[in-house]
């Protein structure tokens, strides 16, 4: 919790970490007004699906470009300038007067989301080098909380009645505190790195450190959206329990955020990667017994080994050899977001050709070949 401890002590530090909160807030607001907004121009669920993939596209497109745009003109400016366009864009899909219209704010609002996540990972990859302090995985904390904060904004839902109000009043409290706090790192830049020709040994570890990332967060998609179901139609949960298995997961994976810091700095990035990876497999085999209460049990160690999973593949992409930090950061984020967009749907492809249980036996897998990846950090990085 030391990390934690710093963030909420310090302005330097609880500034980038609110950025990851204002991400999640927005998104989280949005997604809960998606039904509503499906049923307002009275589209069907192959439409709904298709207007989503815009968003996906605009967060996907806009990754080559983001690292020379944070080269440019600085990180932390980069960073700030990220929030407003977030802010602004947040505000398009629910103002959106048809389908088509829906269909390119969706591809701004996905842009704008893409940019603001390269470049705060980017920052506070860059703080924690100057500061020698390690807060990367309690600001992807900050980011679960974000999406908490949003949940409990659902109560609101009722009392206001009006979706563009709520997502107004969500944008005023991530603009409020975030200009108390921008110039806290708005002056930060990222170092120059001495030029080098093109490579492999530079490249080889960064690819290894994507894979993963794809995997994981294709993983952590397909529990996301497949959980319920799994608890519904394998283990045969009560209605009053389907939804447990994601709640489990989200609690363990915001808790587990806030202590890896802390684990992280005593044993490393890469040990942690490989600790998150095996309770995450251990996670699985329980989800695997059918059981409700152990399958329950189980999305609750998947959740607290992913925790800190992904914070670390930023922390380690950001800090290799010869790679700018934004250029790192930006092709990890590229390929973690490839993975949670495609990786729902394979699940549901082998879900659908064979079973879901087998559909789980093959994250298990994935999570094994996430483990033996970490050996290959070691004699790359």
């Amino acid at each position: 919790m030391k990390s934690l401890r710093l963030i909420l002590s310090n302005p330097r530090y609880f500034a980038p970490a609110w950025a990851f909160a204002s991400l999640n807030i927005l998104f989280g607001t949005w997604a809960i007004y998606i039904p509503q907004v499906k049923g307002d121009l009275g589209i069907d669920k192959a439409s709904l699906g298709f207007a989503l993939f815009f968003l996906s596209l605009g967060n996907f497109t806009i990754f080559p470009l983001a690292s020379k745009i944070i080269n440019a003109i600085g990180v932390g400016k980069a960073t700030w300038y990220g929030v407003l366009l977030i802010s602004i864009a947040a505000l398009l899909p629910f103002v959106a007067p048809n389908y088509y219209v829906l269909l390119g704010a969706l591809y701004l609002y996905g842009a704008a989301n893409g940019f603001l996540d390269i470049s705060m990972n980017t920052l506070v990859t860059e703080i924690e080098k100057e500061d020698g302090q390690h807060f990367m995985s309690a600001s992807h904390g900050f980011f679960s909380l974000g999406g908490v904060l949003a949940g409990l904004g659902s109560f609101m839902i009722f009392l206001l009645d009006n979706p563009v109000l709520h997502i107004i009043l969500a944008i005023l409290l991530v603009l409020v505190v975030n200009v108390f706090f921008y110039r806290n790192y708005i002056h930060i830049v990222s170092p120059p790195i001495e030029k080098e020709p093109f490579k492999l040994k530079n490249f080889r570890p960064l690819f290894l450190i994507g894979v993963v990332s794809f995997v994981i967060m294709g993983s952590e998609g397909a529990i996301v959206d497949w959980s319920g179901i799994f608890l519904q139609e394998i283990s045969n949960a009560p209605v009053s329990l389907i939804g447990a298995g994601f709640l489990a997961f989200s609690i363990t994976m915001t808790v587990g955020r806030f202590l890896g810091d802390g684990i992280s700095a005593k044993i490393g990035s890469i040990k942690i990667v490989a600790l998150g990876a095996l309770v995450a497999i251990m996670g699985y085999f329980l989800v695997l017994t059918t059981y409700t209460f152990l399958a329950i049990l189980g999305f609750a160690f998947i959740g607290l080994g992913f925790s800190a999973i992904v914070p670390e593949l930023f922390r380690i992409g950001g800090n290799i050899k010869g790679v700018k930090t934004s250029q790192g950061v930006a092709f990890i984020a590229g390929t973690g977001v490839s993975g949670f967009l495609l990786g729902p749907v394979i699940l549901g492809y082998l879900a659908e050709s064979s079973s879901l249980k087998l559909s789980f036996m093959t994250l298990l897998g994935c999570c094994i070949v996430v483990l033996f990846a970490t050996f290959g950090f070691n004699k790359k990085k």
